[in-house]
């Protein structure tokens, strides 16, 4: 079964939670916890590869590619962030070919303007309907898999208000995409009613520190949405962790009081499926 396929089973059945990943290890994590399906995060990308904001920096080609390291790594179905589909209709197009030919399950294509903005940030802006509506037919007849899920993220809720969020989405469902998601929805209410209001499998987004309620995988599935991604939360706490470590060694030199926290170099070998003739490398051997 293809891992497109797999995903429209998954969500036919229920409601799926998807950790977001910045690159392939941490995909490995995902699977090994028993988790079904991944969400590979468009910001997670731009700040752990390229150490920059999620301002739609990385070209299509860098995406893809990213993205084809992490899918290769896991037999779980894997999403991508698309951001707004890197250009114009052809551009969608081709990014969707691309996409596809990496092993992805998805995608999301955003209806904000380029260059776009972390979604729980002021000062969106977003394209016209007939414009995004445009990407997605572009996205959908360039689609060569029928699985593939092609999913309509609106940050409409923010520029214009929830019912124009609401009215967006169903336009964009009458052209052909498969699911839709609704950024940056600002109460436990909105989220509810959105589920009422769009009759379509739906994406929630559980970033921290940004517009959104902090909801559980269990009441998001409850009011009827089919997937839920928590894009950077792995990224985060990697991040804090690192920074406390930075700062403790500069200050000892040492990080002897640290070993219990890591790592271990045969837990690592194991979740990259190393050969198991490197379990017995000494510490000198590796640089």
């Amino acid at each position: 079964m293809s891992k497109s396929k797999r995903l429209r089973e998954l969500i036919a059945k229920g409601a799926v939670l998807m950790p977001g990943v910045p690159n392939a290890a941490m995909a490995r994590q995902v699977e090994r916890a028993g988790f079904d399906a991944v969400y590979i995060s468009g910001a997670g990308m731009a700040n752990a590869t390229a150490g920059v904001p999620d301002i739609g920096l990385l070209t299509m080609t860098e995406v893809v590619g990213l993205a084809r390291y992490i899918a290769n790594a896991v037999t779980i179905p894997a999403i991508v962030d698309a951001d707004t589909g890197f250009g114009g209709a052809e551009n969608v197009a081709r990014a969707i070919h691309e996409l596809e030919a990496s092993g992805l399950a998805g995608c999301h294509i955003e209806d904000q303007e380029f260059p776009k903005r972390c979604g729980h940030l002021a000062r969106k802006s977003v394209v016209d309907v007939d414009e995004m509506v445009g990407r997605i037919k572009a996205a959908v007849a360039a689609r060569r898999d029928k699985d593939f899920m092609i999913i309509a993220r609106t940050d409409a809720r923010a520029v214009e208000d929830f019912k124009g969020a609401l009215k967006r989405a169903h336009k964009y469902l009458d052209v052909g995409v498969d699911a839709i998601f609704p950024e940056a929805l600002q109460s436990v209410e909105e989220f509810r009613d959105f589920a009422k209001e769009v009759k379509a499998p739906l994406l929630a987004n559980m970033t921290e520190f940004g517009k959104s309620p902090l909801l559980s995988f269990q009441q998001l599935a409850d009011f009827g949405y089919r997937m839920v991604i928590f894009p950077q939360t792995a990224f985060r706490v990697s991040m804090k962790a690192t920074e406390e470590f930075f700062e403790m060694l500069k200050k000892t030199g040492t990080q002897s009081d640290w070993i219990d926290k890591m790592q271990t170099r045969e837990e690592l070998y194991e979740l990259l499926d190393y050969d198991p003739a490197a379990k017995s490398w000494t510490t000198n051997d590796e640089r």
